[in-house]
């Protein structure tokens, strides 16, 4: 009977070990790395990773000249395949810098202006400092 007690003990000794080392875990290693920054920071590395492609970057210049909703192949103003073509408007689109509805058979795509001024107000805010430190700087 005695040796029984203890075998409970000692299972009950561990389960509750392995309860706290779970919610350790939970709490410290659960988190993602973006947890750690403001929501302001992890909007700017979406963008940014959004705009990280030269393939990204020549379809918003091109939305951007054009100046309004595209609803035919932008596939035919880039030396991609229309499928590559397509994966970056997603990437695009999924990080706020365009827009897209459908069309009939076809997408259209445009700028979208929200994305576009979290852009900007950051790289105002660059600006704003580098010409604040212009004279302090090393």
């Amino acid at each position: 009977m005695h040796l029984t007690l203890q075998k409970k003990n000692i299972k009950s000794f561990f389960f509750k070990f392995y309860i706290v080392i779970l919610q350790y875990k939970y709490k410290t290693m659960g988190a993602t790395k973006t947890d750690h920054f403001t929501e302001s920071q992890n909007e700017l590395a979406v963008l940014s990773k959004a705009l990280g492609h030269p393939a990204r970057i020549a379809i918003m210049e091109y939305l951007l000249k054009v100046d309004a909703c595209i609803c035919g192949d932008i596939v035919n103003e880039l030396p991609l395949s229309q499928p590559t073509v397509s994966q970056h408007l997603k990437e695009l689109k999924n990080a706020g810098l365009i827009k897209g509805s459908i069309e009939g058979n076809s997408i259209c795509y445009c700028i979208n202006e929200p994305g576009l001024e979290k852009i900007k107000g950051f790289f105002e805010h660059i600006s704003d400092h580098l010409a604040k430190k212009r004279s302090e700087c090393c």
